[in-house]
């Protein structure tokens, strides 16, 4: 009988350290959760329901004011409805010789659902990425359809451990150099559009010819050999 209430105990805990665990990384990020700097890119805020009782009905991403950017244009949902809302800059941005006056700020969706045990993914086309900054932070509101808020919006610290509602992180990383050289030596044979290899082929027909004419040559030589012994014999 203390065996059983002693393994039962155990289990419970075990039990309890998975869910615990679960919640604590079921959170609003972003995915991929890096991009090139400078550059553009799509991104997908990724929401988990970590309720068990009410579904995700809307989130709510707020972009950084101090790192605008000027286009943002997210996916179509079905079933959701996506509202963008931009702010005037104080600081107009050119782009691609233009001025640009104003960015976006704010991005909603809403008359979904997210229902418990599920996840939803809200893509967004983003640019131009800051170029000389290492992250930007998007802060996040998620709403239950039992009118729960639950807010990401807390930034982590250098050396801290992670907040209980972290902000969703998008890293920014250095854009990959162009490779304009290429070693020709190593470049894959040429084929044809039957896949054949047109250099072993080239080589193939070359060998071929010169066969061909070495018969030929061979040929006339044993004609000519046997007119000449005819012509001794008579």
């Amino acid at each position: 009988m203390k065996t059983s209430r002693v393994s039962f105990a155990a289990a419970l805990a075990a039990g309890t350290v998975l869910v615990l665990s679960g919640t604590a990384f079921a959170h609003v990020s972003v995915q991929p959760g890096d991009a090139a700097k400078g550059g553009y890119a799509t991104i997908n805020f990724k929401v988990p329901n970590e309720r068990d009782n009410a579904s995700t009905t809307q989130l709510e991403v707020n972009f950084p004011v101090d790192q605008p950017l000027t286009s943002v244009m997210p996916q179509d949902i079905p079933g959701w409805t996506v509202t963008v809302e931009k702010s005037k800059l104080d600081k107009p941005l050119t782009v691609h010789g233009k001025q640009v006056n104003e960015a976006v700020t704010k991005v909603t969706w809403s008359g979904g659902k997210i229902e418990p045990g599920k996840f939803q993914q809200f893509p967004v086309s983003v640019g131009k990425l800051p170029d000389n900054a290492d992250q930007m932070v998007f802060k996040a509101i998620q709403t239950y359809d039992n009118n729960e808020v639950v807010r990401w919006i807390e930034e982590t610290k250098a050396g801290a451990a992670e907040p209980q509602n972290p902000a969703p992180v998008l890293k920014l990383t250095a854009a990959p150099a162009a490779d304009d050289h290429h070693d020709d030596k190593n470049a894959p044979a040429a084929k044809d559009d039957k896949g054949h290899d047109e250099a072993a082929e080239g080589t193939s027909d070359t060998t071929a010819r010169a066969l061909g004419v070495a018969g030929i040559v061979v040929g006339l030589g044993g004609v000519a050999f046997g007119v000449a012994s005819r012509r001794r014999a008579s």
